[in-house]
């Protein structure tokens, strides 16, 4: 290109450089720039119009995506400026196309977007004509006749529009000019026209310089030198039935296909007459897709035909007669390229917004597809469509660009990943297709609480159990995945007593091995009640609860207990007076006892042992009451003083023995009386004692009454003049708390206030128990712990409940 070519590029670019215009239609932003811009030219202001903030580019993901142009354009994402990146050559992306446009996807994520963005390419003048050979050289008669035209071969331009109209020039000479064509056709092709009849003896050869020039500002030119050979008189030329043929062929005409059969005459006769063929050239580009029989014209397919890249071709040929000089004639053969369906079509993922979160939105955009086919007409015609049936659609969004859209919700627990078919099928016939398959991971979301399999289980653990021994393994499932199901286990605390339900029980986090810390006794707590919960790690975790019922079972670790000497009647040493008078069968003594433990290992029974000196015994003892009653009148002869040895057993395994002394003094009956008279008065000195204790113990209680209710009295009216809370309304129940050694006293006491509107005054409850009671007793008093096969022999106390409401 000249100096003065360059400056007048550098003037056009400089003049194109701001006219990039856009505007909106169909969805679209349609902007132009110039080829063979410098990189960092402006194309627009995408972002502004496009309606996006500057700064949401780069945290929604802004992005600039184009399939077949890779990075000719980007996008400064500081100021939202669209600029071309690299060399944007209009020959190469579109060849001789009219129309070339760059498209643009641009997108957008969070929430997800597309803009469809057309850049045209303007053309500029920067393809000069080109002939196809550096020189041509025309053989013409002396004989022809002056306005005899000669075809000449033009030249090509690779630009389009006004940059590719060409006009030619010949250099001065006086034997020819230059002719234009004529014809409909607006072809390339020229001819000499004699201006004046030719002698070959003064001018054999004539030397012409044909020049090209282009319509571009400034023009550009190519040149060709043309030899013209001035041949002796052959004075008839071959010539064609028609200067130009039109063929119609399928693109998939296979190599050898006949394309049509060319004839031309000559009128002289003999060698003269004989005619040959040959082609001058196959346009556009020159390549060799066609070839012609020398002999009888016949045109023939040489190569692939492909109606994506070039939809019409021109083929030149020349008949040319064996006289001396030969002669030549001339015509064109238009192959017409029908299109077949040949091309598949190609379907394209852009974008992909994955995993999908299970707790996603129908309607959500979950990826962009794209298809195109090259074919052209309803060959290139392309519907799409999803298999099989999920909750997945396809909705179409601007021509061949779909998006895949949630159709109905997920759940991860029921399918964790979709394996999804996009089929693209065009519209020819034969119907050809496509397909692209999107695997869709579905990502967890924590939805899903630990489940037990059960909402209770019961555990029984044997007393004195070792401390830190393994009583139970709660697991829970959680159907989410990963972090949102991993479970760790806790205890529920609560109060178990006046202890913390952690001293008596810890759970492992993560195995949910529940263990006992301490070891358990059955007769201070019979049933452990508590729960534990199960929590996952999602966020936020979720959790759920199951209860445990940990019975204690009983082990005969506790030997049956002697009651007292003078309570109930009997003791652990009686001394009994016994008159001599007495008859078989009568109860003279009563041995009590009782077993701290439940059960068989409870049930007593009682054995007299037998005398050192192998005498019986004038007594006996009751195997289940422990009545010492005779076996027979007593005698004169019998010892004074018996001293008898009960052994009282449990039936636990192995059963444990007590062993209580009772001592039987056989008296007269005169004697008999006295005593009895006077254990009579000091009985009832006795009594008259415990009358005047008791008094005082009426009166010391109704004091302490009488000040507890003026303290409720004033509590309750302060409370009542202060707002109510949601702890003042928590109801309130008496806690029983079970003794934890037999024969002691225990008490349980437990205040609650409940201070609301419209309910009355508040309670406190004290309720006292007695030690384990007799099953008969039990049932008469209300009591709570009464055991099947338990045999309890015992003193009844004077007082066996108290129940004090104030």
């Amino acid at each position: 290109m000249s100096g003065s070519g360059d400056q007048g590029a550098r003037c056009l670019l400089l003049s194109l450089l701001l006219l990039a215009s856009w505007e909106t239609g169909s969805g679209q932003v349609h902007y132009s720039v110039p080829e063979e811009a410098k990189h960092g030219t402006f194309v627009g202001r995408i972002a502004q119009d496009l309606g996006l903030e500057l700064t949401e580019l780069v945290p929604r993901l802004f992005r600039v995506a184009s399939e077949d142009y890779g990075d000719l354009l980007e996008v400064n994402l500081q100021n939202g400026i669209l600029f071309v990146n690299s060399r944007i050559d209009r020959e190469e992306l579109c060849g001789r196309s009219a129309e070339c446009s760059i498209h643009l996807e641009v997108v957008v994520e969070r929430p997800l977007q597309v803009f469809h963005v057309e850049v045209e390419v303007k053309d500029i003048n920067d393809n000069p004509p080109v002939f196809s050979l550096k020189e041509q050289k025309l053989l013409i008669s002396e004989s022809k006749q002056p306005d005899s035209r000669f075809p000449l071969e033009g030249a090509s331009d690779a630009d389009v529009g006004e940059n590719a109209l060409l006009t030619y020039s010949l250099s001065q000479n006086e034997f020819f000019s230059l002719e234009l064509p004529t014809n409909s056709k607006q072809t390339n092709r020229l001819s000499l026209a004699l201006k004046k009849s030719l002698d070959r003896e003064k001018t054999p050869e004539i030397s012409l310089l044909l020049t090209a020039a282009d319509g571009g500002k400034p023009a550009l030119t190519g040149t060709v030198q043309l030899y013209v050979h001035v041949l002796d008189t052959n004075d008839n030329d071959p010539e064609f039935e028609q200067s130009e043929y039109k063929v119609k062929l399928m693109e998939n005409a296979a190599s050898e296909t006949f394309v049509i059969k060319l004839n031309a005459t000559d009128r002289d006769e003999g060698i003269n007459g004989e005619v040959t063929y040959s082609m001058l050239s196959v346009k556009p580009g020159g390549k060799p897709l066609f070839t012609i029989d020398e002999t009888n014209g016949e045109v023939r397919v040489n190569g692939t035909l492909d109606y994506e890249k070039t939809k019409l071709y021109e083929i030149a040929v020349q008949a040319t007669d064996k006289g001396n000089p030969p002669m030549a004639g001339h015509c064109t053969v238009w192959v017409e390229i029908l299109d077949a369906n040949d091309n598949a079509p190609e379907v394209t993922v852009t974008s992909l917004s994955l995993p999908v979160p299970e707790d996603t939105q129908p309607s959500t955009v979950i990826a962009l597809i794209s298809v195109a086919d090259r074919d052209s007409g309803v060959n290139g015609q392309v519907i799409c469509y999803l298999t099989p049936k999920i909750p997945f659609k396809i909705t179409s969004t601007f021509k061949n660009y779909y998006s895949l859209v949630l159709d109905s919700a997920l759940d991860r627990e029921s399918v964790a990943n979709y394996e999804l078919v996009v089929t693209a099928r065009d519209l020819g016939s034969p119907s050809l297709s496509a397909t692209a398959t999107l695997s869709v991971e579905v990502a967890d979301v924590n939805d899903n609480a630990p489940t037990f399999a059960q909402p209770e289980y019961t555990v029984f653990v044997k007393e004195n159990n070792p401390p830190g021994c393994h009583i139970f393994t709660v697991s829970a499932r959680d159907l989410d995945a990963q972090e949102n199901a991993l479970v760790s286990y806790s205890l529920v605390e609560r109060r178990v007593g006046e202890r913390a339900l952690s001293s008596y029980v810890s759970v492992h986090a993560e195995s949910g091995k529940v263990f006992a810390l301490q070891p358990l006794d059955h007769e201070e707590l019979e049933l452990l009640q508590f729960q534990v919960s199960a929590r996952d790690a999602g966020v936020p975790p979720l959790s759920s609860n199951v209860t445990l019922q940990v019975f204690v079972l009983d082990e005969n670790d506790n030997a049956p207990l002697l009651l007292p000497p003078g309570v109930g009647g009997g003791g652990g040493a009686v001394n009994q007076l016994v008159s001599r008078s007495v008859g078989a069968g009568h109860v003279v003594a009563k041995v009590r006892a009782v077993d701290a433990d439940s059960g068989y290992n409870a049930w007593l029974s009682y054995e007299l042992q037998p005398a050192g000196d192998g005498a019986r015994s004038p007594f006996r003892v009751g195997l289940y009451t422990g009545e010492i009653s005779t076996t027979r009148n007593l005698d004169e002869v019998d010892e004074p003083r018996q001293l008898l040895l009960v052994l009282v057993k449990d039936h636990g395994e192995p059963a444990l023995v007590t062993t209580a002394t009772v001592q039987l003094s056989l008296v007269d009956n005169g004697q008999a009386s006295k005593i009895s008279s006077r254990m009579s008065i000091e009985a009832a000195e006795s009594k008259l004692a415990l009358v005047d204790v008791n008094v005082y113990l009426i009166i010391a209680i109704c004091a302490v009454s009488s000040l507890l209710v003026l303290t409720l009295l004033l509590y309750t009216a302060l409370r009542c003049s202060a707002p109510p809370t949601e702890s003042a309304c928590a109801p309130a129940k008496p806690v029983l708390v079970c003794p934890s050694a037999v024969g002691s006293w225990l008490y349980s006491q437990q205040r609650r206030q409940r201070v609301c509107s419209g309910e009355g005054p508040p309670k406190t409850d004290l309720m006292a128990f007695s030690p384990s009671l007799p099953p008969g007793l039990d049932r008469e008093d209300g009591g709570e712990r009464q055991e099947a096969g338990s045999n309890y022999h015992g003193p009844v106390s004077s007082i066996d409940s108290l129940y004090v409401e104030v």
